[in-house]
């Protein structure tokens, strides 16, 4: 176990010295919520937690659900948020995204109970890619059956209407998301995130209203690194805390 510091050591979270570790993609899903979120969210596939405390931490008035098919992680997202004082108004349960809706009720995720839901889904296909040997790397980079698809309904259910679904994934996913979304949310925003600037996205944000008809719009890029290596002057203040992402205008 290691203990790891976030948000320019605001955000103190224990981590398994093992496997999947938050880092960066926590960070800026967490800074794509808006500024002044207040209300009911989830952090579907929340590992030990840190997107869903690195928002309780900004948003005083948030109420924050961890959601994690990994029991020993969930404890650690609970152990996490204790630590940090946040633990009367975050809490973590041991839930599976594509278990259906009886069994996320069950697991204390009933349908139509969230604002906002934040979710970094496991990036990677079975069928075209080779499973980390770590169990726990395993369940936080592969998709399980059932496939984007299915997780993007999940989150589709969770939220009432008019709530906002906030993902990060692979640059490339742009379109299996765009297609996951469709019929479930409107309003879509993207915004790509490039390592460099003038090189290609690696990462892209993905914004969504539950039952909006607003159109697709596309968000200007954020770059986190400049020439010698270190974090730009917005991506630094991101990884503090001390910023939020710039969607551009509200859709409806």
């Amino acid at each position: 176990m290691v203990e790891d510091r976030l948000l320019g050591g605001k955000l103190i979270l224990r981590q398994p010295a093992r496997g999947h570790r938050a880092g960066t993609d926590a960070v800026l899903l967490a800074a794509a919520a808006p500024a002044e979120f207040a209300g009911d969210a989830v952090d579907l596939g929340a590992a030990t937690g840190a997107v869903g405390l690195a928002l309780a931490l900004r948003a005083p008035s948030a109420r924050v659900r961890l959601a994690e098919i990994d029991p020993a992680l969930a404890a650690l997202a609970a152990e996490n948020a204790a630590l940090n004082g946040l633990g009367d108004r975050v809490r973590a349960c041991v839930a599976d995204a594509l278990a259906g809706r009886a069994a996320r009720e069950a697991a204390g995720l009933p349908d139509g109970s969230a604002d906002l839901v934040l979710t970094n889904p496991p990036y990677l296909d079975p069928a075209a890619s080779r499973a980390s040997p770590h169990g726990g790397r395993a369940l936080a980079h592969v998709m399980p059956e059932g496939g984007l698809d299915g997780w993007m309904a999940a989150a589709a259910g969770l939220l009432r209407p008019r709530g906002v679904l906030l993902v990060i994934h692979r640059a490339d996913a742009l379109p299996a998301l765009l297609a996951a979304a469709a019929g479930r949310f409107g309003a879509l925003a993207a915004l790509p995130v490039h390592p460099r600037d003038g090189e290609p996205a690696t990462r892209v944000l993905l914004r969504g209203v539950r039952g909006s008809r607003a159109p697709f719009s596309l968000a200007a890029g954020l770059v986190l690194h400049g020439p010698d290596g270190a974090f730009t002057l917005q991506a630094e203040a991101l990884h503090r805390g001390e910023a939020v992402l710039d969607w551009g205008a509200p859709r409806a």
